[in-house]
């Protein structure tokens, strides 16, 4: 029987979730790498035992992790991340100049067709890629060659935090940095063009014809239309259909268009869902009732989905990397909170139950689904 295996990633360690097709009975593992921030864990299409986890501690720094067997063991790897030359500055809060400085790995993003082959996105913002398993790391310099210096950070750091491939065009990679925008490579990552048209972000760049200077919290893509692209700005949910060439505003009736997470239903393309936060100064669902919304419609028309999930007095936070759906006949939505809880939903949202609770803040939930 086919299964899943949900990877999260946590304050003070990672944990594993693994249950069968029915998801009804779930076995917890962890955590691993105690202690440490987990900003992000993920395994890779081509196999489903390699997983790669980005372990971070601001006392002892960054380490990439690897395992071979679904998460039972694990080997440190490379950790030597390098800006290509001369790394040169970007723009700092004040509007100075500031010098490109490693801070840590946000996202990992294995290939889709070589369990050695894996791209990481860092803070301060650029893409490096391994092609031995993750014991060296290349930067890919031309990204930041687009436009860096006039690139800074946001609230959260400098950080590029979403790397969607193309499985239609492996020459096509989507990125997106929190505040420098989206962006595109047409050819495997050599050279990059921002694609921001259409984004509005007025209370941070007066000019509404900027290229680059928007705060994108992520992007999200059905594989079977990688010219549809949805994005959760820091205000506004977005949709492209001309691969980020031009964007649409499709907040419609969400009752904030803030927040951080967004995905696509694995068999609807059209089938979107978001996590309202109340703004950015209050990190929490409005009212205090915690709501995935979901529009069949690919934006402007959302329903809230409550049943299972607390509807006052909760003001947790779900991070852009914390919801991800399994690819079962009936898709599985899930998503982790900043107060611990992992929801999982076996029927697309109509139902919802937590599948773990009391675990630390809650950094990334990622899925696989086994056959």
């Amino acid at each position: 029987m086919s299964g899943v295996r949900v990877l999260v990633g946590t304050r003070k360690g990672a944990f594993v979730l693994t249950a069968d097709g029915k998801r009804k009975s779930w076995d917890i593992t962890g955590p691993h790498f105690a202690g440490w921030e987990i900003f992000h864990l993920k395994g890779s299409p081509a196999d489903p035992n390699r997983l790669y986890a980005s372990q971070c501690s601001g006392w002892f720094g960054q380490l990439i992790q690897r395992s071979s067997d679904g998460g039972k063991t694990w080997e440190p790897v490379g950790n030597k991340f390098e800006y290509d030359g001369v790394p040169g500055t970007h723009q700092w809060y004040d509007g100075t100049q500031h010098p490109w400085e490693f801070k840590r790995v946000w996202h990992l993003e294995p290939s889709l067709t070589d369990p050695d082959t894996v791209y990481a996105g860092v803070e301060d913002a650029a893409l490096f890629r391994s092609t031995d398993g993750g014991k060296s790391w290349q930067e890919l310099p031309g990204l930041r060659a687009a436009k860096g210096k006039l690139w800074q950070p946001g609230a959260g750091g400098m950080c590029l935090h979403t790397v969607i491939l193309d499985r239609k065009n492996p020459q096509r990679i989507f990125i997106a940095i929190s505040a420098a925008g989206a962006f595109r490579s047409d050819d495997a990552g050599q050279t990059w063009r921002p694609i921001n048209q259409g984004l509005k972000s007025l209370q941070e760049l007066p000019d509404p014809a900027a290229e680059v200077g928007h705060c994108v919290h992520h992007i999200a893509m059905h594989h079977s239309r990688p010219d549809v692209l949805f994005m959760q700005k820091h205000w506004d949910v977005m949709r492209s259909d001309n691969a980020g060439d031009s964007w649409r505003e499709v907040s419609g009736n969400l009752p904030s268009d803030f927040g951080f997470a967004i995905d696509v239903h694995a068999h609807e393309p059209e089938t979107i869902y978001v996590v309202p936060i109340k703004s950015d100064s209050e990190h929490f669902p409005p009212d205090g009732k915690l709501r995935v919304y979901r529009s069949r419609t690919g934006g402007n028309e959302w329903e809230a989905l409550t049943n299972g999930l607390p509807q006052r007095d909760c003001y947790v936070n779900v991070f852009r990397d914390a919801m991800a759906v399994d690819s079962l006949d009936s898709c599985g939505i899930y998503f982790g909170t900043t107060g611990g809880q992992v929801y999982g939903s076996p029927d697309a949202g109509d139902t919802w139950e937590p599948i773990v609770r009391d675990l630390p803040a809650v950094l990334s939930v990622e899925v696989q689904t086994l056959q």
